[in-house]
């Protein structure tokens, strides 16, 4: 475990194994951090380790990591951390794995640096689909923790940033159809099924990637040994 400073924003970050880079962006909408990958039907710090070098962080002022806030913040203040942070480790090229709001993170990601990117893991992506309000009310509970030690925020500075985030008609909120149909990444779709996310976007996401492919059934305990070997196995063949 470690921490990177990085002018006024500190991130924290674990590392386990070694190998082929893998970046895990955790589930937990604006708190994504590391923790939360102990709910998960798996967890992949602990799946993944025995065969690459797998760095997991918390977002910017999640867990332990913090930063200054901005109107103008968005999902490229975060994809830009991400980057910075495999920089500061000097990691070129690596696989992303990322669960809920990881989703629209690992698409940030490839369309920011595409050549870095090997092939994304994305288990259970966020999503447009009639629930906009229930992004809103998660994007204010995160910041009422945060207005006390940020008084340089207004309240229009508080809107205009989650506007930012999950304003607009993008069915993964910062890319649309257009970019998605573009994206030659090797993607692992794992089906999402409740309000956060939608089994469409995981459907789009796989249905218009042209090198997409769709696991339908992961979550139930009946599945996890099926859909650990077929995440093993598109990591492996993948793998520079």
């Amino acid at each position: 475990m470690g921490t990177f400073d990085n002018e006024h924003v500190r991130l924290y970050y674990e590392e386990q194994g070694s190998g082929f880079p893998i970046l895990l962006i955790a589930p937990g909408g604006m708190r994504s951090s590391v923790g939360f990958w102990q709910g998960t039907p798996w967890n992949p710090m602990e799946h993944l380790s025995d065969h690459y070098r797998v760095i997991a962080m918390d977002q910017r002022n999640a867990g332990q990591s913090s930063g200054p806030i901005s109107g103008s913040d968005g999902w490229h203040t975060y994809r830009d951390d991400q980057l910075a942070l495999l920089d500061h480790l000097g990691v070129d090229r690596f696989h992303v794995a990322g669960m809920c709001i990881g989703g629209p993170y690992i698409m940030g990601l490839i369309e920011g640096a595409p050549e870095r990117v090997a092939s994304a893991v994305v288990f259970q992506t966020i999503g447009l689909d009639n629930n906009r309000d229930a992004f809103y009310q998660m994007f204010d509970d995160w910041a009422k923790d945060l207005k006390e030690s940020h008084p340089e925020m207004s309240e229009d500075d508080w809107s205009s940033f989650r506007a930012n985030m999950y304003d607009g008609d993008k069915f993964l909120f910062n890319v649309g159809d257009d970019f998605v149909s573009a994206v030659q990444t090797p993607l692992l779709v794992l089906l999402g099924s409740d309000l956060y996310h939608p089994e469409s976007s995981s459907r789009e996401l796989a249905h218009l990637a042209p090198n997409a492919t769709l696991v339908e059934d992961w979550i139930s305990s009946a599945h996890h040994e099926a859909a650990k070997r077929a995440v093993a196995s598109f990591l492996g063949e993948h793998t520079p």
